[in-house]
């Protein structure tokens, strides 16, 4: 058995350049509810669940972007709604959201 049941990654990378990044769209607020809802929810912590930041996931087409591993499932999102169904139907009940899957083709 591992540490954690699931580690959630939000990428926060943020571009000087002008480019598309996570960061511009909501990452950070995104980050803060997730890791609220999940202390929340008593999924904190050994056993259950860690909520990481992350810099740059290379899918930036996709923005913003979060990560469930071990079971390398991609995630995009829109809303603190969208975050909580994550939380609730993936994190909580193991049963991913369908509707924010982000395709295999989405790139940089």
């Amino acid at each position: 058995m591992s540490y954690y049941k699931h580690h959630i990654f939000f990428c926060l990378n943020q571009r000087s350049n002008g480019e598309a990044c996570c960061a511009d769209q909501g990452a950070q607020a995104a980050f803060d509810h997730c890791k609220s809802r999940v202390k929340a929810e008593g999924l904190a912590g050994q056993g259950g669940v860690r909520v990481n930041k992350a810099g740059c996931l290379d899918r930036c087409a996709g923005g913003p972007v979060a990560v469930v591993y071990p079971d390398e499932t991609w995630y995009t999102f829109v809303d603190a709604a969208d975050v909580d169904e994550i939380v609730e139907s993936h994190l909580k009940n193991g049963r991913p959201v369908e509707r924010l899957l982000l395709p295999p083709d989405v790139g940089r």
